[in-house]
């Protein structure tokens, strides 16, 4: 064939581009983006994409472009599966970060388990998570069996509770959470007037009006944020001034809002420590506040931590793989077998069925307008 000049520059120009074409990987994440659980969903998605940003020069001296693909799962099992089928048929995504909610992890993980799709939660509790034994589900944060125990000896031990009334939203969060302290109550001797189950979200009367027959020492609340947020606010006005404790759930700033006054007297355990007190999460907070204008939460430390056990796993399986794009099974198995550094929660590493081997729980106080350390817990899965 005959070429011109102008033939020879057009397909040098494609035969360069072609060579310094990068590979494109995706991670994606699940979370509630729009909804009542939003602001911790936010909060995720964007320590997730703080955690991106900080892989992409690494990603880019072996030749990948790296993509991060939020999705909005609404706190929804259903709209969740969906989106992890969608997530499936993408082949260039290689690893998910999430769900927060459990009700939305458990059938999410078992959609993407065919295909190998690897997830690690942020924030998913319920022992069923784990429990399934999948190969593509891990978790960074403490199992309900971990946190449900170390709620209830906060209970009996710090609170001197002797009655405790539970609540729990009816989800497989706030259940599961709400049946490990019950378990553990028992066995300490505490008594429990109930674990009653709610889906209440604006009235709450029948329920205070139980309280105050039953006048427990404590109340425990297996929920999330905008539930609780709405209980503690009646609960006060109705002149109710026992503790209230529960989850990991109510770690946002919304709590503050939404029950207003009523947010006095209240504790809840989390794996992730106030910012300020992680001196490795000095930098995070400043870059966090400088990029999304808010201060970061403890749902946006599980985020960074999560996404970054994600990437560095995902870099481990291409370096072992002669620096190529790796499988969704070799990332898999790199995130499973893997130990990561440099979380802010500490080195973190994976039992057989995909919990982290060891964490700290924090107990948080909420009063005064402010959430302060109370105390911490050391806890290990109950499985090996």
């Amino acid at each position: 064939m005959f070429r011109t000049p102008l033939t020879v520059c057009v397909l040098s120009a494609l035969s360069l581009g072609s060579a310094n074409a990068a590979t494109t990987i995706k991670i994606a994440s699940l979370a509630p983006l729009s909804g009542g659980q939003s602001a911790i969903g936010m909060q995720a998605r964007n320590g997730i994409q703080l955690a991106v940003t900080e892989y992409k020069p690494q990603f880019k001296k072996l030749g990948f472009d790296l993509q991060f693909v939020p999705f909005d799962d609404q706190a929804d099992p259903a709209t969740g599966t969906a989106a992890a089928r969608k997530i499936s048929a993408d082949r260039q995504v290689l690893a998910v970060v999430g769900a927060l909610n459990s009700g939305v992890t458990i059938p999410a993980s078992a959609a993407l388990q065919a295909s190998h799709v690897a997830m690690v939660s942020s924030a998913s509790t319920a022992n069923n998570v784990t429990d399934r034994g999948l190969g593509n589900m891990n978790r960074i944060v403490p199992r309900d069996d971990a946190q449900g125990p170390a709620g209830a000896q906060f209970l009996r031990t710090s609170l001197k509770a002797k009655k405790v009334y539970i609540l729990n939203d009816k989800t497989a969060y706030g259940e599961g959470l709400a049946s490990e302290v019950e378990k553990a109550l028992k066995a300490s001797g505490v008594q429990v007037v109930t674990n009653e189950g709610t889906e209440e979200k604006s009235d709450f009367s029948s329920i205070v009006a139980k309280v105050k027959l039953q006048r427990p020492d404590a109340i425990y609340f297996g929920g999330i944020y905008n539930q609780v947020g709405v209980f503690l606010k009646q609960l006060r006005e109705a002149g109710v001034t026992v503790p209230v404790v529960g989850g990991d759930g109510l770690d946002s700033a919304e709590l503050l809002k939404i029950a207003g006054k009523g947010a006095e007297n209240v504790y809840f355990t989390t794996g992730a420590a106030p910012v300020e007190a992680l001196p490795a999460a000095k930098a995070f907070a400043a870059n966090y506040q400088k990029t999304f204008r808010q201060p970061a939460q403890g749902f946006a430390v599980f985020g960074y931590d999560a996404a970054k056990v994600v990437l560095q796993g995902i870099l481990n399986a291409a370096k072992a793989n002669s620096g190529k794009a790796p499988s969704r099974t070799q990332v898999e198995r790199a995130i499973r077998k893997g130990t990561f550094a440099g979380l802010l929660s500490g080195k973190a590493s994976f039992n057989s069925v995909g919990d982290r081997k060891a964490a700290t729980l924090y107990v948080m106080k909420v009063g005064s307008g402010q959430v302060k350390l109370s105390t911490t817990i050391a806890v290990k899965p109950a499985r090996p």
